[in-house]
């Protein structure tokens, strides 16, 4: 549950007090009513700005699991000597590596840099990375190319999270990062049948079926971040001088919004100190632990999926591709109605929890059923949880940290620790273990026990510490009538 924060305050970060805004001239029942649908055509505004280009940047790593894994099954793996020992996972753990080393520079580079110059620039890199991997014709060339690709997309997710967390008051959070998730799976989804046509593409200019997958898709990657330059939005306050986006005014109004929720739009002038003591903060570990447990899950599905269906369920290579793509277009469903509820009533603890059940009762349906499609059922319900909780775990952390710099932090110090759950969850999935791969099923399920753990934990210091503020005795987050939302 969650209480609104009262309106700024004078406080060290920058926001008004609440006894200015009781001494300040009300705004009569009419005013109130313009300003809220003004706000909210606004808000509608960047909703098709910016989450539009947001899912399509975000759906880049999802893009590249697609690809990898697709082509897993097809010859590349022989074609580069990916085959032999653990290889092939050395080659995905090298790509989250880097990515993790890079995370917490390349999170402060979008505010110094600014969004649309960064996110541009990575764009690019990362379709120019994808296409000349089709051209590489051994596992150290592979090896190299991802940890480049690991090193350009390093800003991709925190970037993303910190620039959508400024754009949106906290109850509006969770279904923002749903729409994130949405266009990113659809693309992954959309992804896996493209590479299914790739496939048929074996041989035609020479080429074999999973280089046509890293071509077509490096070009297309391409495409997108020279479009991201002007399509890509900034932060509110500077929100006026992006491409045809909002006039002075309109901005204003925006930031006005953010200022009356949570009073950090103006981030403090950015030093080392102002940097390093946010890791003082115990809640960014527990919201670190969570996604390394969920992405322990979501890299084995992304990564294994067409794998699992191979091996494990005797599907042809060809139908492999083909059937990893349905569980991630029925994903959309579950996570923008559990986003829908988390907003609406401003829940986040109780639906991380029904959603990692639901995440549990997949990976039982897939580790222990008999029959085929039982088990492949169970791919559905794994892959629409862990979706789902990649939705609710952001909106659970932006509506309980304020700070620009502080969030810049949180998103770099979590999308690090979900990096290396990519690392531990590309070994879970053991090819001898085939059917059933136990490991994985085991993990997976014993990672979100612990998920469930941690959201009681929080959900008892966020009942105490607002206790605390409604009697008067403790301020929050540093910021005058701020109440942790749960």
């Amino acid at each position: 549950m969650s209480v609104e924060s009262l309106d700024s305050s004078n406080s060290p970060n920058g926001a008004a007090s609440p006894k200015a805004a009781l001494t300040s001239e009300p705004d009569s029942p009419k005013d109130v009513e313009e300003r809220l649908q003004e706000e909210k055509r606004i808000r509608l505004k960047v909703d098709l700005r910016l989450c539009t280009i947001a899912g399509l940047l975000c759906s880049l790593n999802l893009l590249d699991s697609g690809i990898i894994s697709s082509a897993s099954v097809t010859s590349m793996l022989h074609d580069l000597g990916l085959d032999q020992g653990n290889r092939y996972s050395v080659s995905i753990l090298i790509f989250t590596v880097a990515s993790v080393c890079f995370q917490l520079p390349a999170t402060l580079a979008v505010r110094i840099l600014g969004p649309r110059i960064f996110f541009a620039c990575i764009t690019v890199s990362f379709g120019l990375i994808t296409l000349c991997t089709a051209f590489i014709h051994t596992w150290k060339e592979m090896i190299l190319m991802r940890v480049l690709l690991g090193i350009s997309m390093s800003g991709i997710y925190p970037g993303l999270a910190l620039l959508i967390s400024s754009w949106y008051r906290r109850e509006e959070l969770q279904l923002r990062f749903a729409f994130l998730q949405c266009g990113e799976v659809i693309v992954l989804a959309t992804g896996g049948i493209v590479n299914f046509g790739l496939n048929h593409l074996h041989g035609q200019g020479g080429l074999k079926g999973w280089q046509w997958m890293f071509l077509v898709q490096g070009l297309t990657a391409c495409v997108i971040g020279v479009a991201t330059f002007w399509w890509m939005v900034d932060f509110p306050e500077r929100s006026d001088q992006s491409f045809h986006f909002l006039s002075k005014e309109e901005a204003r109004i925006a930031t006005a919004r953010i200022q009356r929720d949570r009073g950090d739009v103006i981030p403090a002038p950015i030093t080392t100190k102002e940097i390093l003591r946010h890791f003082l903060d115990l809640k960014i570990y527990g919201f670190a632990a969570s996604f390394f447990l969920l992405n322990l899950v979501s890299t084995s599905l992304s990564y294994f999926l067409p794998i699992i269906l191979q091996s494990g369920m005797g599907f042809s290579t060809n139908k492999s591709i083909l059937l990893s793509a349905p569980p991630y277009y029925y994903a959309v469903i579950p996570v923008v109605l559990s986003s829908l509820v988390g907003d609406k009533y401003r829940l986040r603890g109780p639906v991380i929890v029904f959603n990692s059940l639901c995440l549990i009762a997949g990976f039982i349906m897939l580790g222990f059923a008999d029959h085929v499609t039982v088990r492949y059922v169970g791919t559905y319900l794994a892959t629409g949880a862990y979706i789902s909780n990649w939705a609710a775990l952001n909106g659970y952390l932006a509506s309980n940290i304020t700070g620009q710099w502080k969030r810049a932090v949180t998103a770099a110090a979590v999308t690090a620790c979900n990096g290396l759950g990519g690392v531990a969850g590309s070994f879970i999935v053991r090819q001898p273990e085939a059917p059933r791969y136990l490991t994985a099923i085991w993990v997976s399920i014993g990672s979100h026990i612990f998920i469930i753990g941690i959201v009681a934990a929080f959900s008892i210091f966020f009942y105490i510490a607002n206790s605390k503020q409604i009697k008067g005795r403790k301020i929050i987050e540093e910021t005058e009538g701020f109440r942790y939302t749960y």
